[in-house]
């Protein structure tokens, strides 16, 4: 439960059509209390934070990696069960794990690329993000971002395979990219591909390194670097195959552009 959720809540209940003994079963039950103090469920092996969608807008989310296959299937299911309707979410899965969350939560959604998955519905789109990679060993780190972005409430765009060793296939979209409210460029070897999409379009733009390249790409260091030293202005850089950190900060950005547009026309 968020704070949107929480105001439609109160908001029916001033109207009347809801209940104050309902809203109070609600509130109890969720993310202000959970099933202990304090906003969190104590599920033997984790603590699970029920009060971090009030907080920050956006609901706790599996890392599975370290985790059993067993334990992120009862996170999942424990999420899912919280007051709202956001979608329960995991990163970072093993294969093993891919197949525990298919076999024993049908109704999942499970990405074998971006090794995520969500359980329960995806909240209509508002504002959208564009996923660039500048090559197709990048995809993993961008079909993560993808994932990730769309549960949390954007429509999302891929554009696959626009390095900087082929520029011609980066200004062959050129005009898909100043429709979107925020842009993920993924990259690894160097790292120029943000650098480049940064000195063509205004938008929003958010880099992600990856970890690919030969010996003196560094594990993605060099990327990195390269990244945090562009000559564009305006790139925010997360860190190595971090798609999951940009994918929220980018999402953030583009649910906050359509309000944003509406009050400069109210304005105007």
């Amino acid at each position: 439960m968020d704070s949107d959720e929480v105001r439609i809540l109160l908001e029916r209940v001033a109207s009347g059509a809801g209940t104050v003994e309902d809203a109070l079963v609600t509130l109890r039950d969720g993310p202000l209390t959970g099933t202990g103090p304090g906003g969190v469920r104590d599920l033997g092996f984790a603590r699970l934070d029920t009060h971090r969608a009030l907080r920050t807008g956006d609901p706790e989310v599996v890392y599975a990696a370290g985790k059993t296959p067993q334990q992120t299937v009862a996170l999942l299911r424990a999420l899912r069960e919280q007051p709202g309707d956001r979608p329960a979410l995991a990163t970072r899965l093993s294969d093993e794990t891919l197949a525990a969350v298919a076999a024993a939560l049908p109704d999942a959604r499970v990405d074998t690329v971006a090794r995520c998955a969500a359980l329960g519905d995806r909240p209509a789109p508002g504002g959208s993000v564009t996923v660039l990679s500048a090559g197709t060993s990048d995809e993993p780190v961008a079909a993560e971002t993808a994932f990730v972005a769309a549960e949390y409430g954007c429509a999302v765009r891929r554009i696959r395979d626009v390095g900087v060793a082929g520029l011609h296939r980066l200004l062959a979209v050129l005009g898909d990219l100043h429709e979107a409210d925020c842009l993920v460029v993924v990259a690894g070897m160097e790292g120029a591909l943000p650098s480049v999409v940064g000195g063509l379009v205004g938008v929003p733009l958010i880099a992600v390194p990856t970890s690919v390249g030969y010996g003196s790409a560094l594990g993605g260091l060099t990327a990195m670097l390269g990244m945090l030293n562009s000559c564009a202005p305006g790139i925010t850089v997360c860190n190595i195959d971090n798609g999951f950190g940009a994918a929220v900060a980018a999402a953030r950005i583009a649910r906050r552009a359509p309000a944003a547009g509406a009050a400069e026309r109210e304005v105007a």
